[in-house]
């Protein structure tokens, strides 16, 4: 079998003058390598193909793959990180991981919200703010929570994220949107343990794979899991495995809205509790952030004592296990 992998490059952005922040998203050359010899390790030819245009111009060669591994986040608009699995899919080549429409509903926390609520899975009351207007008209309580309505790896989130008064809450919002070009949502703030469950498999054979609980030393921002925390995560984030009643409450909800939502093979859910001690999904990560060291999920997996590559191999087989079933789609 000869699998494609698809990725945007963080080296390849810094060098076209992107800031940090702005390709954090993107993956480092220890990501590819170390998703390229697991494939490789189950007995797999790999060929690396990179961003979109990239996968575009081969395609257009008449290049094909027997399955693409696909963690390409794109660049920008609200379907970047669906660009690659509808290209994919236009070609009828199976692909590792969400598709589009999950891929485009995720990425967009508020339209996931709406979902999200509309099937009864508890997500944090929220708005969704693109002018001074719209803050203005914010009826929610503080304290209240901002960030992008569609950005990963907390990208946005700050210190100045949790908000107290409707001025804190105007600036917060006209920054955000003059910074990344895009709405900001505001939700009302949860102020208890946060965690992120692992999930392996689709639909009926999705599992919950273990609940990574983010705890913050003292030298880290008390907003939550800021970009700097983050970034710093190695002195500022201590991370636990837990398994008490919060875990599995977490755990059945992580189910829920991963089903939900249509993702697929992969991915982390991220949940907070709220002032009754009740965990609530923030959002969900079906491109999870795959380098073996620094990754959350990668993170969960290695400290219930498995190895990475069994994890790259866990969602490979279940998206082989898809193209194989009749009916799940590629």
């Amino acid at each position: 079998m000869r699998v494609g992998l698809t990725y945007d490059l963080r080296d390849d952005y810094r060098a076209l003058g992107f800031s940090a922040e702005d390709a954090a998203e993107f993956d480092s050359r220890e990501t590819i390598d170390a998703l390229d010899a697991a494939v490789r390790a189950m007995g797999f030819a790999t060929e690396r193909i990179g961003q979109v245009r990239e996968l575009t111009r081969r395609l257009a060669a008449g290049e094909r793959w027997d399955l693409v591994l696909n963690i390409a986040e794109g660049v920008r608009g609200f379907g970047r990180e669906s660009q690659v699995p509808a290209l994919l899919e236009a070609y009828d080549i199976p692909h590792v991981f969400s598709d589009a429409r999950a891929c485009a509903l995720t990425l967009h926390k508020g339209m996931a919200k709406h979902v999200l609520r509309d099937q009864g899975v508890p997500t944090p009351d929220f708005a969704v703010v693109e002018t001074d207007a719209d803050a203005d008209a914010v009826t929610l309580p503080f304290p209240l929570f901002v960030k992008p309505v569609a950005e990963g790896t907390s990208k946005g989130v700050d210190g100045a994220s949790r908000v107290t008064t409707r001025e804190e809450l105007r600036a917060a919002c006209a920054r955000l949107v003059a910074r990344h070009r895009q709405p900001a949502i505001v939700e009302r703030f949860l102020p208890g343990r946060e965690v992120t469950v692992g999930v392996v498999g689709t639909g009926d054979r999705a599992e919950t794979v273990g609940v990574l609980e983010v705890l913050l030393t003292g030298d880290a921002e008390d907003a939550g899991y800021t970009y700097e925390n983050k970034a710093r995560w190695e002195e500022r984030v201590r991370y636990r495995l837990v398994d008490d009643e919060f875990a599995r409450e977490s755990c059945a909800l992580a189910l829920a809205a991963w089903r939900g939502l249509g993702c697929r093979d992969g991915g982390r859910v991220d949940l907070r509790a709220g002032a009754d001690g009740r965990p609530q999904v923030l959002e969900i990560n079906p491109l999870p952030g795959m380098n073996p060291t620094y990754s959350d999920l990668p993170i969960l997996w290695r400290l219930s004592g498995r190895p990475y590559g069994e994890l790259v191999e866990r969602i490979v087989r279940s998206a082989l296990l898809r193209v194989a079933a009749p009916g799940t789609g590629a």
